[in-house]
């Protein structure tokens, strides 16, 4: 098992992270049994729209009520993706304005904290922008 792996598979490290290596990441994760999803947000000018991309590649049931708090609730369930731990790529997030993408990154938070309760992984990678993220390949203490 890779060093990545070993991290990605880690409930513990479980959080919001920056990358630039999103190949790594797809290939550290093949048949491991991890949910990897793929984000894409450079469309995501507003919050019904960035709501939208991260419903529309997690596959939202059809209850999803498309508000902040109904994106935390599914984050925090994903029960019908079921997987060994969960790894959402975050592309383009440039684009989404800075007080949509603080909200986003607060809800990313408590749902990595949530499933790392329940000794699940659950790790949001930006691949582009948030300098201000930690970087997924430095160990956390």
């Amino acid at each position: 098992m890779s060093k990545l792996l070993q991290r990605l598979a880690d409930p513990a490290k479980s959080g919001v992270y920056r990358s630039t290596r999103s190949d790594e990441i797809l290939d550290a994760t093949r048949a491991s049994g991890i949910h990897v999803a793929r984000i894409g947000l450079a469309g995501a000018s507003d919050k019904d729209r960035l709501i939208a991309s991260v419903a529309a590649a997690l596959r939202f049931p059809e209850w999803f009520g498309g508000n902040w708090d109904a994106l935390e609730d599914c984050l925090c369930d994903l029960s019908w993706l079921p997987a060994a731990g969960y790894v959402l790529l975050f592309e383009g997030a440039a684009a989404v304005p800075s007080a949509e993408r603080g909200t986003l990154l607060e809800i990313l938070a408590s749902a990595a904290a949530s499933w790392a309760a329940r000794k699940r992984p659950f790790f949001a990678v930006f691949l582009d922008g948030e300098p201000a993220l930690p970087n997924l390949y430095r160990q956390r203490r």
